[in-house]
């Protein structure tokens, strides 16, 4: 039973994590709460009575393990992933539990891939990086748009937000992976990962109404350059985010998302408009929602939930496309996304 099951949250306290630790205790799971700061952990508590506090830090294995002992998976949700990937990784390897996390950092993603498929495979466990809106979310989009195509010439996703308020940890995960890249940017084409220092192109998007044509900034890299390719056959992986949006984030005095509703979540509004072209022809998976950071939470705990319930497709570290039904998780999702589907 689900509500026998207890899922450790590493990160518990922060932005993303608080939303996390909710939709558990929502699908009645019993959520334990982890991460560095003690003192953030205990005050978090106050407001969850009855829930454990474990802390600790990705330097001592061993804290890491009583944080995760008896747990049946673990959230990360502890940015940036670039530091805590690979210890919480570890850390459930040892345990033998499912791993999910919420990275948006692209080459933290990477290194999850690159350095965890052999032993999560062998170990028979589930990892699943960028389990969020970035990552996780274009993923399943464009898996459920392909269908029955086995190969596609390009993905492009569109993200049309209505503004972006940055968090504390959005902002110190986009420092490090600039400092991993020496400044350059990145995008995923001829089917691989490219490192360049051209100027981002300009461009106009038409997204569905009642959003409709909008300027974008096209090559916005986002953790999907590394999840849809991961296993879908596609040379092209294009990304694109409304102006307004790329601004927000860039603008050092943009405030920190702010609640607006009795769930915490901001008054932002998104829509993620999927197209899959393969020769002259072309399929779209789209949809609509609040809050970037908020709707990351039910996108991780449904995976968990799927993973726990041995609904899934592969073990090892695999992205959301590739683990889950693409198109049935989609619509699991009704109560937080609109979805519209057209493959």
């Amino acid at each position: 039973m689900e509500s026998a099951q207890t899922v450790a949250v590493y990160g518990a306290y922060g932005h993303t994590g608080r939303f996390v630790v909710a939709e558990l205790r929502e699908r009645g799971f019993v959520p334990v709460l982890s991460g560095r700061d003690a003192g953030k952990l205990e005050a978090l508590a106050a407001s969850f009575p009855g829930l454990e506090v474990r802390p600790a830090s990705v330097d001592d294995p061993a804290s890491l393990d009583r944080a995760l002992a008896g747990a049946a998976a673990v959230v990360n949700a502890a940015g940036p992933f670039a530091a805590t990937a690979a210890p919480v990784i570890e850390a459930a390897l040892r345990a033998g539990i499912p791993y999910v996390d919420v990275a948006a950092e692209i080459e933290a993603n990477a290194d999850t891939f690159a350095h965890f498929a052999d032993r999560a495979r062998e170990a028979g466990t589930a990892v699943v990086p960028a389990m969020a809106f970035f990552g996780g979310l274009g993923d399943l989009l464009a898996t459920a748009a392909m269908g029955d195509w086995t190969a596609a010439d390009e993905v492009h996703v569109a993200y049309g937000l209505s503004g972006w308020h940055p968090t504390a940890g959005t902002r110190v995960a986009g420092t490090v992976s600039r400092e991993r890249r020496d400044g350059r940017r990145v995008r995923f084409t001829g089917g691989r990962l490219e490192y360049h220092q051209d100027d981002l192109p300009s461009l106009k998007w038409t997204f569905p109404e009642p959003m409709g044509v909008r300027p974008v900034i096209g090559e916005f890299s986002m953790a999907d350059v590394v999840t849809i390719p991961s296993h879908l056959a596609v040379p092209e992986v294009r990304s694109y985010m409304t102006v307004e949006a790329a601004e927000d984030l860039a603008a050092p005095d943009t405030p920190a998302p702010a609640a607006a509703d009795e769930h915490g979540r901001s008054d932002q509004t998104f829509l993620v408009d999927v197209v899959v072209r393969s020769g002259d022809a072309e399929r779209r998976a789209t949809v609509g929602g609040r809050d970037i950071y908020a709707v990351s939470a039910p996108l991780a705990v449904e995976a968990v939930r799927r993973v726990l319930a041995g609904e899934t497709r592969t073990t090892g570290v695999a992205s959301a496309g590739e683990i889950f039904d693409a198109a049935d998780f989609l619509r699991a999702l009704s109560p937080h996304l609109s979805l519209d589907l057209r493959s």
